[in-house]
């Protein structure tokens, strides 16, 4: 069976993403074509222009692909397509328990849907979902740029636990203003790290580390990586909002995260230990801005920023009760098991959830949810 899985992927216009990287002339970002030695997929998000940043934390890498996906598309259409996982393992030909979708990515300019898959022996796959319509994304011979991350992880670093810590050398990625944010460890002291580099990439990348106090653990800590993140205007005042395992909510000033910096952020809230944040967005409806989270073991949250701008403490005490949760008030949706998130437009968001019927779908949300 992997036999035929590796003959159907190089059919498929080589969009296996091993390859030997060869590039040429410089030219729009930065770029030259050639084939990007990507080895790991571990988070998606979109530039200017149809551009798509690759996480790789296996190389320690960010790539940034031209993905010629750059017609607009002024209203997105509903995705719906049932039982994806069967899909996507029929176009790959082999079977659903031997791939894994590590992330979803919608391009905000198409409005198409990115994935990122990965066969149980390691290697990534990028795919591109137009109605119900899946098709391989080529990255032989192709305009793209690079950047190593400084101070990741040594490959065979360990953590506390006996975990490798290179696997998360890249916890989240998201692009604005000019800036590919990344979050995840680094190899230093104070391993939780929040990396600012500008795009087009040149050799500079800022590095701040972070320390939250983390009321379910009743500690304050600078090991663990911020799981998922976003950014937002919170009373007048650009902050990274972020989102550690167990699940506390952490603002983070923007100004203050700059290169060498230690920061401490303010939590806000604590959603409930045992469980592990997954995908973050911010949608808006009626004048009002929401932050919706996916969750590992709790349903999709939601919490209306104003509550967060009325919400002027921090929390700096343990939470009494295992599994109980303080500050900022939130709403738990009634959407279980989803694996994965992204935004589609200003008041949608496409979803993979597992339904309890044990069918895998990828879906749209409706504004009933705000």
């Amino acid at each position: 069976m992997k036999k035929m899985y590796y003959l159907l992927a190089v059919a498929c216009a080589g969009f296996v993403l091993l390859a030997t990287t060869h590039r040429s002339v410089e030219g729009k970002y930065g770029m030259g074509v050639g084939s990007p030695e990507i080895k790991s997929i571990n988070s998606l998000s979109f530039g200017p222009e149809g551009v798509l940043f690759i996480g790789d934390s296996k190389s320690a890498m960010i790539f940034a692909v031209d993905t010629k996906d750059a017609a607009m598309n002024e209203k997105a259409a509903n995705v719906d397509i049932k039982n994806i996982d069967q899909k996507l393992a029929a176009l790959l030909g082999t079977e659903v328990q031997n791939i894994t979708i590590q992330d979803i990515a919608v391009n905000p300019v198409s409005k198409s849907v990115y994935l990122a898959v990965q066969h149980s022996d390691g290697t990534p796959v990028l795919l591109k979902i137009d109605g119900d319509k899946i098709t391989p994304v080529s990255t032989q011979n192709v305009a793209f740029s690079k950047i190593a991350l400084n101070d990741a992880p040594a490959e065979d670093a360990k953590d506390q636990r006996g975990n490798s810590m290179r696997v998360a050398a890249i916890s989240d990625l998201n692009y604005a203003d000019g800036t590919v944010m990344v979050s995840g460890l680094s190899g230093h002291e104070f391993n939780s790290t929040f990396r600012r580099i500008p795009f087009p990439f040149t050799n500079k990348q800022d590095q701040a580390s972070l320390e939250i106090y983390h009321a379910a653990h009743g500690k304050y800590e600078t090991l663990s990586p911020i799981r998922t993140f976003t950014t937002a205007e919170i009373s007048g005042k650009k902050y990274l909002v972020a989102s550690y395992t167990c699940t506390p909510l952490v603002l983070f000033p923007m100004d203050e995260l700059k290169a060498g910096q230690h920061v401490k952020g303010r939590t806000v809230a604590e959603m409930g230990s045992g469980n592990q944040p997954i995908d973050m967005v911010t949608l808006t409806k009626g004048g009002e801005s929401y932050l919706m989270m996916a969750n590992s073991n709790r349903p999709v949250f939601k919490v209306n920023y104003k509550s967060i701008e009325g919400y002027q403490g921090s929390l700096t005490t343990p939470v009494e009760k295992s599994f109980a949760t303080a500050g900022v008030d939130f709403v738990s949706l009634p959407v279980t098991n989803v694996l994965h998130l992204a935004k589609l437009d200003d008041s949608r968001m496409v979803l993979l959830q597992r339904r309890s019927n044990g069918n895998l779908d990828l879906w749209t949300s409706s504004e009933r949810y705000l």
